[in-house]
């Protein structure tokens, strides 16, 4: 009799799976930053997060609409807070101490945010929360978001008062409202693209144990709806990855709340397993090499053991660059060329 020490991962794969040269553009939670990061390391086209780091559907949703209009915040949308100029609808990496500053690297980024969702083949979303913050009247009366729903709703509170939120847990009703909107304008925008939803395994405990695993829930039950009405959306579990099949704090960091390491890597090779073609995994276990090729930092650079290991390197990325000429592996090549030949040749 065998002996099963963890629940096989609940997950069908793709009909159609991601190929290296399908542009992915990802939204959502610092979950999407690890996915972001890994498919970026792998050479995939990638776009990510235009307004920062978002949690709740609502931010979301205010934030696929903006790109897809392409947006143009001005004067009106920033308010000054710690002497800083900052956005309600961005996270603080936007803000800057000049306001035109701020305001070029809001607009610049949604430009090409546009640019590229306009010919993406995959958008991955990752909701973190169904919590949302608006402001309140004891908050200054600026940064609206007229056209883009409710104007009161913000992404990110910037350590403002308290006093000037009010937070609430939004409705299994209100959340598939926003989302079905923002996907219709989506599929309109953009009619071949694909979508993968993901909820977020990292737990708000902040809002409370039990608060936290409501949240989760309502985001889930909506997901599962919107996959079950539209075409080309699917739903990966990232959340029941972490919560259910690896099942132990040993896979959290120390705080408790983020996976770590081992957790996240799990995550993204049945990610890979799942939602990859055959020739792109095998194509990502040779980057992987090349990844840690590059981290390598040799004890002795001088010597002709290193030069070789250089040169190596370099043949390697030749051979890749032959078999697969979209990949851009131009500063891999430097990298690896960036040596002086004349100390070894004797």
């Amino acid at each position: 009799m065998s002996m099963y020490l963890m629940l096989d991962p609940p997950f069908t794969p793709l009909d159609h799976k991601i190929n290296y040269r399908d542009p992915v553009f990802l939204l959502g939670s610092c979950f999407t930053e690890h996915m972001g990061r890994h498919l970026k390391e792998m050479k995939f086209p990638v776009c990510q997060n235009p307004h920062g780091i978002l949690f709740d559907p609502f931010s979301v949703t205010n934030s696929i609409i903006s790109v897809i209009h392409n947006r143009k915040y001005g004067d009106e949308d920033l308010f000054y807070f710690n002497e800083l100029w900052q956005s309600w609808q961005h996270h603080s990496l936007f803000s800057h101490t000049n306001k035109e500053k701020c305001l070029e690297l809001i607009n610049s980024t949604l430009e090409v945010a546009h640019q590229f969702l306009q010919k993406a083949r995959w958008v991955i979303i990752t909701l973190g929360s169904s919590f949302s913050y608006r402001l309140s009247d004891s908050a200054p009366d600026s940064g609206r978001t007229e056209g883009l729903g409710p104007a009161r709703e913000v992404a990110n509170c910037h350590r403002a008062p308290t006093q000037w939120f009010q937070k609430s847990m939004m409705k299994v009703e209100e959340t598939n409202a926003v989302l079905d909107n923002a996907l219709h304008q989506l599929f309109q925008f953009n009619p071949g693209i694909q979508v993968i939803f993901t909820v977020s395994p990292v737990r708000h405990i902040r809002d409370g144990v039990i608060e936290n695993n409501r949240s989760k829930a309502r985001l889930i039950e909506v997901v599962h709806n919107l996959a079950g009405k539209f075409q080309g959306i699917h739903y990966f579990p990232a959340y029941e990855l972490v919560i259910d099949v690896l099942r132990d704090y040993r896979f959290y960091d120390i705080d408790l709340v983020h996976p770590n390491y081992l957790a996240t890597s799990f995550v993204l090779e049945q990610f890979e397993l799942n939602c990859v073609d055959d020739e792109t995994r095998t194509l990502m276990e040779d980057l992987k090499k090349l990844n840690l090729a590059k981290r390598h930092r040799p004890l002795r650079p001088e010597t002709s053991a290193h030069a070789q290991f250089l040169m190596q390197q370099a043949e390697k990325i030749a051979r890749l660059k032959i078999k697969y000429p979209s990949l851009d592996l131009e500063e891999d090549l430097k990298l690896f060329q960036a040596f002086d030949p004349k100390p070894y040749s004797r």
